[in-house]
């Protein structure tokens, strides 16, 4: 059986496959997609269709990822899990400056609950670390929040494995996201460690951005399966290892209800093997 729940922190149960807000912003997660009504429609679909977790950051737009799933989808309903990402300041389409000064990062989360309607938000993830600012007073900042109840869990973005093992002897760590596909496994050694410490690993571009729907091996084995590539991308990861919990990212509910059928393929050992040797 692929497990369909992991717990957060061995506390927060939530379905393994969730939503990414990514592309309900523009090119760059800069300004807004499209209309707003088309975003809250998908948001909504997501959550009937019993996803549980939806990843957001405070960047995107930069803003507007966040308003809209507080526009979409609050009050919340129970069980529902929202994370989002502080730590980056945006400036334009393509600036991205990190920033993990204690008083930026308090900043950052309070203006996300502000945005989100939250009293505590449920996963809050640094979304890079900051090379200028010792990796204790980073922590040290979202764990004094913590202790506020303006946090429960938090998690790291785009880290190695000798950082997270650094960070967990400063903090408990819930979670990491990092790129983690078919194709590119550079994190492998990092998701061997979640596993070990029972850590949620939420891979960004499941989907290889989008490449892996024309794989010609995902397409064959598809083809078997009577479903499409990108189903079998996704359900790789759900098969590959029981702490993965990937937040495909979609603007479109056709491409959002092809996502979420995802978790209803099962793969053979053959198939497992086949796709397992494109990394």
């Amino acid at each position: 059986m692929i497990p369909e729940i992991f717990e957060l922190a061995g506390l927060l149960p939530v379905r393994r496959l969730g939503y990414g807000t990514v592309q309900l912003t523009g090119p760059g997660c800069w300004g807004p997609r499209g209309e707003a009504r088309d975003a809250v429609a998908v948001l909504r679909r997501a959550v009937e269709r019993g996803v549980t977790l939806i990843d957001t950051a405070d960047n995107y737009g930069p803003s507007i990822a966040e308003e809209l799933v507080a526009e979409a989808l609050y009050p919340y309903p129970a069980g529902l899990v929202i994370a989002t990402k502080g730590g980056v300041v945006r400036t334009g389409a393509d600036a991205w400056h990190i920033d993990g000064r204690p008083e930026r990062l308090r900043a950052m989360c309070e203006a996300s609950l502000r945005r989100l309607r939250l009293v505590t938000i449920d996963l809050y993830q640094l979304h890079r670390l900051d090379p200028g600012v010792p990796m204790a007073e980073q922590l040290g900042a979202l764990d004094e929040l913590r202790q506020e109840g303006k946090i429960r869990h938090i998690g790291l973005d785009s880290v190695t494995a000798e950082q997270l093992d650094a960070a967990r002897e400063l903090t408990g760590i819930a979670s990491v996201q990092n790129r983690y596909n078919l194709t590119d496994r550079a994190s492998e050694p990092l998701l061997k460690l979640c596993e070990a410490h029972g850590i949620a690993f939420l891979p960004w571009f499941p989907l290889g951005n989008g490449s892996l729907t024309t794989d010609p091996v995902c397409a064959d084995i598809a083809a078997a399966h009577g479903v499409s590539p990108g189903q079998i991308a996704l359900a790789w990861l759900l098969h590959r290892s029981p702490v993965l919990c990937p937040t495909p990212g979609t603007g479109s509910l056709a491409h959002l209800e092809e996502n979420l059928d995802a978790t209803a393929v099962r793969l053979g050992e053959e198939d497992m093997s086949r796709l397992d040797a494109l990394g």
